[in-house]
């Protein structure tokens, strides 16, 4: 019995400063940009990320690439 992974979506997220709390650490919110191509190559996603960050006015921290599959019993 062979599974089979099979992805149907994509989404780049960019976590994005909110807010500071009260010992005015910042706060982190995720901004996601979904409807990426499957086979989305890391280094253009990172690319294109880098890109969205430098036109923010907020602070931005890590990057994150989630992908969504149907696990298939072939």
């Amino acid at each position: 019995m062979a599974i089979t992974k099979l992805p149907q979506s994509t989404a780049l997220s960019i976590e994005i400063q909110s807010s500071v709390d009260k010992s005015g650490d910042p706060v982190y919110s995720k901004k996601t940009f979904s409807g990426l191509r499957n086979d989305v190559d890391a280094q253009n996603a990172y690319e294109v990320a880098e890109a969205i960050k430098a036109v923010l006015d907020a602070s931005t921290r890590d990057t994150f690439i989630s992908t969504t599959a149907s696990l298939i019993n072939a």
